[in-house]
């Protein structure tokens, strides 16, 4: 194989090797886009559902929520354990910094009684000073009536936080922070997000809405697909021109004809003509 069929051969697998990163990363982009467009249809068809009893979605404090079930609005009656509190740290609201609140609600109604059920009930600022001490509004006493929209159990970030605080909402963890848990006492494996409470106590910020917007996956794909047709079309094209161009400096290349054997061509009859004069000339001889 000559040097320029080598150098034409690794033009053209460097373009493939680019166009497969491409097509990979396309295809990355593309599972985004589908996983979003499925929360985001969860998002649509459970929102703004009708509150359901707790029961209704799960059977038992044990049975996992299903993420097809997420923010499906639930209505329980029971009585929080502020004792317990805990605050989520690092989860902003529409770009303010501050604490979520998260108070165990023991269940009485709708639910499976004396179980709990996490609830965040909203969020507090931080202030103007994040590590002074952060007044948080008590929740209502007794029983109260709790619509909240179910959220699935965050995965732990296996990161430590100041007493009472954690950095995700791991059920769990969560109740460990609140101290006094009681391990007989059943715990569902979701957490509220809290809509309304009957009485209302404590003003707390709302949490704001889920986002419903698809972003740029979708069209990123496209965009990383496309630039691996490009990649295999333009390197191709390289090592195409790299080759007509040197074969044109090769001088063997650019005669191809040279060794091919030339035919011998018959006398025309002009040929035949002139000899035949040239013969009677030189037997009468010359004129003076």
């Amino acid at each position: 194989m000559s040097p320029r069929v080598r150098r034409a051969v690794g033009v053209v697998l460097l373009g493939v090797l680019i166009a497969v990163g491409c097509t990979l990363a396309g295809r990355w982009q593309w599972n985004r886009h589908v996983a979003r467009d499925a929360q985001i249809t969860v998002v649509e068809a459970n929102y703004d559902a009708d509150p359901v009893p707790l029961s209704a979605v799960l059977d038992s404090p044990a049975q996992p929520l299903a993420a097809t079930q997420e923010w499906q609005p639930v209505e329980v009656v029971g009585h929080y354990d502020p004792q317990r509190t805990v605050l989520l740290r690092n989860r902003p609201v529409d770009g303010q910094p501050g604490y979520h609140v998260l108070v165990p609600l023991v269940l009485e109604e709708g639910g499976e009684p004396g179980s709990v059920l996490l609830v965040d009930r909203g969020y507090i600022p931080w202030g103007d000073d994040a590590s002074s001490a952060v007044d948080v509004p008590e929740p209502p006493a007794g029983s109260v009536t709790v619509t909240a929209r179910l959220r699935l159990d965050e995965p732990s970030l296996g990161r430590a936080a100041p007493a009472g605080q954690v950095q995700s909402i791991t059920v769990d963890e969560v109740l460990v922070a609140g101290g006094s848990a009681d391990p007989a006492q059943p715990v569902y494996r979701a957490y509220g997000s809290l809509v309304a409470e009957d009485p209302a106590a404590g003003a707390l910020g709302a949490l704001a809405s889920p986002s419903t917007d698809p972003g740029s996956h979708l069209s990123y794909s496209f965009q990383w697909w496309t630039f691996a047709v490009g990649s295999l079309v333009g390197f191709s094209m390289l090592a195409r021109r790299d080759l007509r161009e040197s074969a044109e400096d090769d001088p063997q290349a650019a005669e191809p004809t040279a060794r091919e054997p030339r035919r011998r061509r018959g006398p025309t009859a002009e040929d035949e003509e002139d000899a035949l004069v040239d013969a009677r000339l030189g037997a009468h001889g010359r004129p003076g």
